[in-house]
């Protein structure tokens, strides 16, 4: 029987990825002998407690992570350094500090100042969600076949960069490296700026006229409800993601901005290869990842 990897893991914020990795060590997984949550929401931790997916639910953010070995921030990267001014002081020497945040820059340089000696940092990010937020959104498969990024700095103790690598493997993940601009620069176009067109296309038909309005909803095609799924998601977590991932966002949508023209021009001017190779090319993005089982 495979020894638990923590004895006592905390995970700070219990929506869809703290929760999903609370019930993942619910199936037996040995991520920790005892899995500690809190939250910020009264309401959300007494859902918790009804689901009763972790072994205790703190109200105090001092008790759940004192005598903690692993804590994990799983909460909007906005508030990382509210967070860590809180419970650096209750961290004990030696814990392994880590999160589930999908910018690195941000969080390595909110929480590096306020790092106790002797607790490891090793940011990192799991490349897996839905729409769907809040503690009845979690479970304990989200992370199969998907990647993790871990985003370690120059001074991450290697030791502590394996175990966190090896949590994420009993969660059934796939290990990236990678350094903390490069990962933003590729989340960006992989994942902010979708979602920052779905936000915007929908906000497009929202904007239309109400007969219009009605009809998009009532006949909307696939490609729309593909883009309502993520249009869907958490309103603080993208909230802050794109507020804390401004340059590389900021970046891949001048150089989408660019495209998009590029190819309205060949629309106009009646510039079929232009729109051909464009959409053979879309293709066989799909078709690799398909090949590579993340579609």
């Amino acid at each position: 029987m495979t020894e638990p990897l923590f004895n006592r893991l905390c995970l700070i914020g219990a929506g869809l990825i703290g929760g999903s990795i609370a019930r993942r060590n619910r199936e037996g997984h040995a991520l920790a002998r005892e899995v500690v949550v809190t939250a910020h929401s009264q309401a959300t931790r007494d859902r918790v407690r009804e689901l009763g997916f972790a072994d205790r639910v703190e109200d105090d953010l001092a008790e759940a992570v004192r005598d903690a070995d692993a804590v994990i921030f799983c909460v909007p990267v906005g508030v990382y350094a509210q967070v860590m001014a809180q419970v650096a002081p209750h961290l004990k020497p030696g814990a392994i500090l880590t999160d589930v945040g999908s910018t690195k820059g941000s969080v390595i340089r909110d929480l590096t100042p306020l790092l106790p000696a002797g607790v490891h940092l090793v940011p990192a990010h799991p490349m897996a969600g839905t729409e769907y937020s809040g503690p009845d959104a979690g479970f304990p498969t989200l992370f199969e076949g998907r990647y993790v990024i871990v985003t370690p700095t120059e001074a991450t103790d290697p030791a502590a960069v394996e175990q966190v690598r090896e949590f994420w493997r009993r969660c059934g993940s796939m290990i990236e490296t990678m350094d903390p601009t490069t990962h933003d620069k590729v989340v960006a176009i992989v994942s902010h700026l979708p979602h920052l067109i779905a936000f915007t296309i929908c906000g497009t038909a929202d904007d239309l006229s109400e007969e219009t309005r009605e009809s998009v909803l009532k006949f909307a095609a696939s490609g729309f409800r593909d883009f309502t799924r993520i249009a869907g998601s958490d309103v603080n977590m993208w909230r802050d993601v794109f507020l804390n991932n401004r340059e590389a966002v900021l970046e891949m949508l001048a150089r989408f901005t660019e495209d998009a023209q590029a190819f309205g021009r060949a629309i106009r001017w009646g510039e079929a290869g232009f729109i051909e190779d464009r959409i053979k090319r879309g293709r066989k993005i799909r078709h690799s990842l398909i090949e590579r089982k993340q579609a």
